[in-house]
């Protein structure tokens, strides 16, 4: 009789360690101890997440195995899982639901892998969660309410990433930051959470100034691994320490020049110079005639901690070079303006010089320079730009509506902000979209004029975007939306001869492979006036009088 409980006690044994190891995932290993069901995968090739992982797991630990990503309810069948350790894979991408399920998680390391963001939100499904380890990724940016959903957290390991600046707000806001605060002031004594802020590329200018004095006056139960954290940015403060430096409030840029006319002769080398102060430094452009220069030399050096100097050289002065250059400075508090007269003393009577273009005053309608930048989904994006006596305080007005509308919507844009995007167009619609000072009506130059092409069914319009051809005045741009567009300084024979081509060519296009019809915005160059009316199909006789025909305005297709 002891001999068969003997043999029925073995074979029990057996088919309980072979019902586990059935269960057990291929070449990981499993295990249960004192804490629970355990498994171990080292070093495979899975690539993914598996979807028959046994729902009694307590720890998960998966390294090596070139995870790529985390897909929603990556684990939501191991509702009992307490330890996932996923390090040392590959993975770039989280979904915000990915944690779904996991009431009991209690620790989440993700070392080693290349996440550039985390869903922070979700971390709603996690409230237990107690350590959680991202160090060795390439986090960039923390927002101020990233630790909203982590009331529980005691271990935040952020090191070895590519965070450069953060809000004071993000831990101040942090309810476990509030909570240990008010415990440790009354009873003296709380769990202490430990942060790891170490080996990130600081920029230590103003905007990392609360941060910096949050650093300096954290005491228990808050304990940084490293307290050493260092700058590795501005130059002048690289390499120094937290508690070595002392950062100013940020301030919007204050422009001025130590000549703001010039007179020289034709020919000269012309230097001019700006001088910029502004925390932290600005970004400084010159315009002259409202475009971007962009074929002269301009230098930037710095003069101190908050001070810039930014010249540029004009060589060999025309007569085309002379008028107004403004040199523009601008982070993200504001921006400010000086303008510079360019003058020319002519040695020769016989070569009249024209008085200079006046900058046009913000009370005045100024001519801006509005051109599409880019195409969104059922839409389009408009830049920008105006130089004005004060950039800084010069309010936009934007109509937008079908062309002809008598009203068309009124849209006000504040000081420092030169573009915007219209969504939701149309098909077969023609729209006027015009720019001008606050509360001005439109004049020629400052308004676009635009038809959407046809629309596709409506399972083709979820997969892709409207077919659109775009037509622009001065330049053209390819996008893969079917779009005409000209500004309303081109006569009005030449806009309808734009909608003429475009119906011409339709049933062309559409015989087109899709590669074939869409493009890009940089696959096209801008466009002179003469070329841009121009029909590939039209005879070589009738040409010429195209071109007459839309001079004083610009159309073109394109396919």
């Amino acid at each position: 009789m002891d001999a068969f409980y003997a043999t029925l006690h073995i074979t029990l044994v057996f088919q309980f360690i072979s019902f586990g190891s059935s269960t057990c995932l291929f070449g990981c290993s499993c295990t249960d101890d004192i804490l629970g069901r355990s498994l171990l995968c080292m070093e495979t090739s899975m690539g993914e997440i598996p979807v028959d992982i046994p729902h009694d797991y307590i720890k998960i630990r998966i390294e090596k195995s070139h995870l790529t990503e985390l897909p929603r309810e990556s684990f939501s069948k191991v509702p009992a899982l307490e330890f996932l350790w996923l390090n040392f894979n590959e993975i770039a991408l989280m979904n915000m639901k990915s944690l779904e399920g996991l009431a009991n998680l209690t620790e989440l390391r993700l070392q080693g892998n290349k996440l550039t963001s985390i869903p922070w939100t979700a971390f709603q499904d996690t409230p237990k969660l107690k350590i959680l380890d991202l160090k060795h990724n390439h986090l960039d940016v923390l927002p101020e309410h990233a630790l909203r959903y982590l009331p529980a957290l005691t271990y935040l390991d952020l090191s070895f990433n590519q965070l450069s600046v953060i809000a004071k707000e993000v831990f101040i806001n942090w309810p476990l930051f509030q909570i240990a605060e008010k415990a440790w002031a009354k009873e003296g004594m709380v769990s202490n959470v430990v942060l790891g802020l170490h080996d990130n590329p600081w920029l230590c200018d103003c905007r990392l100034k609360g941060f910096v004095e949050f650093i300096r006056a954290v005491s228990p139960p808050i304990i940084l691994m490293n307290s050493y954290l260092m700058c590795s940015g501005p130059a002048l403060k690289a390499d120094k320490f937290f508690h070595e430096i002392q950062l100013k409030s940020c301030m919007r840029p204050v422009t001025s020049a130590p000549e703001t006319n010039i007179t020289l002769p034709l020919g000269a080398n012309a230097t001019l110079t700006c001088l910029v102060k502004g925390r932290p430094e600005p970004t400084i452009q010159w315009m002259y005639s409202l475009k971007i220069i962009r074929g002269f030399v301009a230098s930037q050096t710095n003069i101190d901690e908050e001070t810039f100097s930014s010249q540029l050289l004009i060589p060999s002065l025309h007569l085309a070079d002379r008028g107004f250059y403004t040199c523009m400075a601008n982070n993200f508090i504001g921006n400010s303006s000086v303008n510079i007269t360019v003058n020319i003393a002519s040695t020769d009577s016989s070569l009249p010089l024209l008085p200079p273009v006046p900058m046009l005053s913000s009370e005045e309608n100024a001519y801006i320079d509005i051109h599409i930048a880019k195409q969104t989904v059922y839409g389009i994006t408009l830049e920008w730009h105006a130089a004005t006596e004060n950039p800084a305080e010069t309010w936009f007005t934007i109509h937008f509506g079908k062309y002809d509308s008598p009203k068309k919507e009124m849209i006000y844009i504040g000081p420092g902000i030169n573009s915007y995007s219209v969504s939701n167009l149309l098909p077969v619609t023609k729209y006027e979209v015009c720019v001008t000072l606050k509360n001005h009506p439109p004049r020629e130059g400052q308004c676009i004029v635009f038809v959407t092409g046809s629309d596709i069914s409506e399972m083709e319009q979820k997969e892709r975007l409207i077919h659109i051809i775009v037509i622009v005045c001065a330049m053209v741009l390819a996008v893969p939306v079917g779009m005409y567009a000209c500004t309303t300084e081109a006569r009005f024979s030449c806009v309808d001869r734009c909608v003429d081509l475009w119906r011409m060519h339709r049933m062309h296009d559409d015989n087109l492979q899709e590669g074939a019809r869409q493009g890009t915005f940089d696959s096209l160059q801008a466009t002179s006036d003469e070329a841009l009316c121009k029909s590939s199909v039209e005879k070589p006789t009738k040409r010429r009088k195209s071109e007459d025909k839309c001079k004083g305005g610009s159309a073109a297709y394109l396919y």
